[in-house]
């Protein structure tokens, strides 16, 4: 655990950051480190891991407030579910306090008196709870890149995952077929032990993991061959995911109950597929509305013209008026993204850029130098009120 980095540092957020910080920060660092935005980079691949673990934690009520509490040990499996053990907190503070006689005091005691067993709670970090009572399973979150057409209309996708299933051999129990786990008898079955301990304070009872069943209250004899003893498996799973028309980049698509399987009877958890979009060359999204550039000759600007428009549902024919400028916006309703889940869409905006010729003729230039010619001032009002300005600014400053 000392080569990793600090949670917080991964995902790039203070540490007072909000839930919605600690989101917004793991779907820029998820996409950025992307495997299928990265192919066959191992340094992204490492990151990406490392982002996802981060947020597994951070994003957890529980596990965060452990987190912040011991650090890594505190969300460590082998450090059980409780967090970091109390003798991290230990050493030897000699002369502590008066009337102990310059005694050593450990402060892990300490700690482990007033937060642990010594009135009535668990070990030290440990809340304590029945080992046996219903578990919720764990959520999968997965990543899923999408084009941009697919975004916009929908799509079915196949998606790959491992999840964590009742074994099939001994329905979780983790005991060999016909055979059940036993009630430890050092604990009664509660996972825990209540042991006298002498501390700076006098002599107090604390509530320590029981060593002989490891806190689960049940000793397996005989463990099953399939799942060794544990009651769950990695089970492949295939999933057919139906995306729905109109989402957007970084939004979530969850599947209930399609999660880590629960422990005694407990309610699965929930697959969250979080959506990457790639950028379209020609299209860009705004919410639910769509943008695109495209180009118009001089002539068509001046004389208007019938174009062809792409829309996102095909080509489209529009008549842009005489005298159009470029940089002009024109506003197509109902052509934009399909509300998700719902009725409607956003609406397309086309933005014309005319485009200025190159390598004319000489016959096509002085075509163009009489047309020029022939205009007036009052033909290019926007001309004509630029230069009027700078005359009465320019004039001003000379007085």
């Amino acid at each position: 655990m000392a080569d990793k980095r600090d949670f917080y540092e991964v995902l790039g957020v203070a540490k007072d950051a909000s839930d919605a910080d600690i989101k917004k920060a793991y779907h820029k660092k998820a996409k950025k480190y992307h495997p299928d935005l990265n192919p066959g980079d191992k340094d992204a691949e490492a990151k990406f891991k490392e982002v996802n673990e981060a947020y597994e934690v951070l994003s957890d009520k529980e596990k965060k407030q452990r987190y912040d509490q011991f650090g890594h040990a505190g969300v460590d499996p082998s450090y059980g579910a409780g967090g970091a053990g109390a003798g991290g907190f230990g050493g030897g503070f000699g002369g502590f306090g008066g009337g102990t006689g310059g005694a050593t005091v450990d402060f892990g005691d300490i700690f482990e008196t007033f937060f642990g067993g010594g009135f009535g709670g668990g070990g030290f970090g440990r809340q304590q709870s029945n080992p046996n009572a219903p578990k919720r399973g764990a959520d999968i979150r997965v990543s899923l890149v999408l084009s941009f057409m697919e975004a916009v209309h929908g799509v079915t996708k196949t998606i790959n995952i491992t999840r964590q299933d009742t074994c099939s051999e001994c329905g979780g129990s983790g005991a060999e077929k016909g055979t059940t786990p036993e009630t430890c008898s050092e604990c009664g079955g509660s996972g825990f032990v209540v042991a006298s301990k002498r501390t700076a304070f006098g002599t107090m009872q604390e509530s320590r993991p029981c060593t002989r069943c490891g806190g689960k209250g049940k000793i397996i004899q005989s463990p099953c061959k399939k799942c060794h003893g544990s009651g769950r498996m990695g089970v492949p799973k295939k999933i057919e995911l139906k995306i729905p028309a109109g989402v957007d980049d970084d939004q979530n698509v969850v599947q209930r109950g399609m999660g880590d399987a629960g422990t005694n009877g407990g309610p699965p958890g929930d697959l969250i597929v979080i959506i990457t979009v790639r950028p379209d060359a020609m299209f860009e999204r705004d919410r639910y509305d769509v943008y695109v550039n495209i180009p118009i000759t001089f002539s068509q600007a001046v004389l208007g013209s019938k174009v062809t428009v792409p829309t996102i549902d095909g080509k489209v024919e529009y008549t842009v008026p005489e005298g159009t400028q470029s940089g002009k916006t024109f506003r197509l309703k109902n052509k934009g993204i399909p509300y998700v889940n719902g009725r409607g869409r956003g609406d397309q905006y086309v933005k014309v850029n005319i485009e200025i010729p190159k390598k004319l003729t000489k016959a096509q230039k002085d075509a163009l130098k009489k047309f020029e010619n022939s205009m007036k001032d009052d033909n290019y009002v926007g001309r004509k009120n630029f230069f009027k300005d700078m005359k009465d600014r320019f004039n001003g400053d000379a007085k």
